[in-house]
């Protein structure tokens, strides 16, 4: 019952297990994330680090996805949710006014506007089976992600978005990036 999801076996023992127990999916929630970071500036960070980030940010998250689509082709119609973040987005990372414009953190940033653009990668490719695919930011959570339970909201308050895309069972809901106050800027 334990997914690594930079370990192709544990991924597919997942989906075989998924399979076995039930047959087919209809939500996938990519939840996995680090961020190793430490806010140092691009230029003095290790590249081997942001490969780190990427490794269970990004391409985690793809390896998962391509895992479970046939389970999800079976439940659909059915949802992938990918856990993404507000410092993703390039449109508040380019902005003088939002509070991202000073963040330096490069792999943790650029693994989750990866995210976004797989978001919208797999929402065009898999719409045609009934399968929606959104981003989602849970904002600053107490949690241990952060390095200790520090955080503006709780975990229910951090979760909220996430479980109302879960629950919607509009057909038109795809592509978006979004969080509890709305709709964010890719």
């Amino acid at each position: 019952r334990f997914l690594d999801v930079t370990q192709a076996g544990t991924i597919a023992t997942a989906a075989k297990q998924i399979e076995a127990s039930h047959g087919y999916l209809n939500v996938l929630i990519n939840n996995a994330g680090i961020a190793l970071d430490a806010h140092q500036p691009p230029s003095q960070l290790p590249v081997m680090t942001m490969r780190q980030d990427f490794d269970v940010n990004f391409f985690g998250l793809v390896s998962v996805t391509q895992a479970m689509i046939p389970l999800l082709k079976k439940g659909a119609p059915a949802k992938i949710i990918n856990v993404s973040s507000n410092m993703g987005s390039l449109g508040l990372a380019s902005d003088p006014d939002s509070r991202f414009f000073q963040v330096n953190s490069l792999g943790y940033q650029a693994s989750k506007a990866a995210v976004n653009f797989a978001t919208i990668d797999f929402a065009k490719e898999l719409q045609p089976d009934h399968i929606s695919v959104n981003s989602v930011n849970p904002g600053w959570t107490r949690t241990d992600f952060g390095g200790n339970r520090s955080g503006e909201q709780t975990v229910a308050e951090g979760a909220a978005q996430i479980v109302k895309l879960a629950a919607d069972d509009s057909p038109d809901l795809n592509m978006t990036f979004t969080e509890t106050a709305g709709k964010l800027p890719w």
